[in-house]
């Protein structure tokens, strides 16, 4: 799933699509792509995870294959997902005589990873994820990858920078939400290191940054009902503007009394907003938020 939708930067409202003409076909197509070009940063990105003959990588977005011949070199089993059919059969067509390269047609929100596993090419290897995600969809791909578990041993994927430091972001700033908490429970989070628009044909507008995603062997802090968990995370920030309790009220159709009574059961001040708990704190009130 190689495109990638361009955005504008800070206040102004994102753009989802813009007109780029597409130099391999020479069509017009409204994907908004934006494609790798920097040899540089295509090796750093392989680097952080290090594949080798005993891991099997799938690769998010392929495009144009910046990532995908390093990746090919370095592992023992190569699936990339791309949705761009036509991308993908160029794709298919420059690897075709590589037998452990498989390009498929398929969207990396909808993908089933649940099998993956088996198809280490050694039972003792990893599972890899790697990828330069598109903007419009990369947080959608992160919680499809987060959620699949400990399926997935590291990932090493490129996001919209103010995406990537929300993932990283720890309690107490504007940039710490849901996807921070969710992402962190399941993972050791690094932002590597910053993406210029120069490094894309074409540049978009904003900068990119890349994730280095450990999966923990467990979550950070136990959790008893995991949905129960991602349900009071993302109420709690839903409006975030609100306090706890009220916010707690609205998201998960509680009596304002019983969303108050819930975060003092849990030890926590109803009237503090959701950008202020920590993992722990929102692991307690998800115990109590019934």
């Amino acid at each position: 799933m190689s495109p990638r939708r361009n955005a504008r930067a800070t206040v102004r409202r994102p753009v989802a699509r813009r007109e780029v003409v597409h130099r391999l076909s020479g069509k017009t197509r409204a994907l908004g792509q934006h494609f790798l070009r920097d040899d540089g940063v295509a090796e750093r990105i392989v680097g952080l995870v290090r594949p080798t003959p005993r891991d099997l990588v799938i690769e998010i977005g392929p495009g144009q294959g910046a990532l995908t011949g390093r990746l090919a070199a370095a592992c023992g089993r190569l699936m990339a997902l791309e949705v761009d059919g036509e991308l993908g059969a160029r794709l298919r067509e420059r690897f075709a005589g590589a037998g452990h390269v498989q390009i498929l047609d398929a969207d990396a929100r909808s993908y089933d990873y649940a099998g993956v596993s088996a198809l280490k090419p050694d039972p003792a290897g990893r599972v890899l994820v790697v990828g330069n995600l598109p903007y419009s969809v990369g947080k959608a791909i992160l919680m499809a990858l987060v959620e699949a578990g400990r399926i997935i041993d590291e990932l090493a994927l490129m996001l919209q920078k103010e995406v990537a430091e929300r993932v990283a972001a720890g309690p107490g700033g504007k940039t710490y939400g849901s996807l921070s908490v969710l992402t962190q429970m399941a993972c050791e989070v690094t932002l590597a290191f910053q993406v210029p628009p120069s490094a894309f044909r074409p540049p978009p507008q904003v900068d990119s940054a890349v994730l280095h995603l450990r999966l923990r062997s467990a979550p950070a802090v136990p959790v008893a009902d995991p949905a129960r968990f991602r349900a009071v995370v993302r109420a709690a920030f839903a409006q975030r503007r609100k306090s706890l309790a009220n916010s707690l009220a609205a998201g998960l159709s509680l009596s304002p009394g019983r969303a108050r009574a819930a975060a003092l059961a849990a030890g926590i001040d109803p009237g503090r907003r959701a950008e202020t708990l920590s993992l722990a704190e929102f692991a307690r009130l998800a115990e109590q938020a019934r």
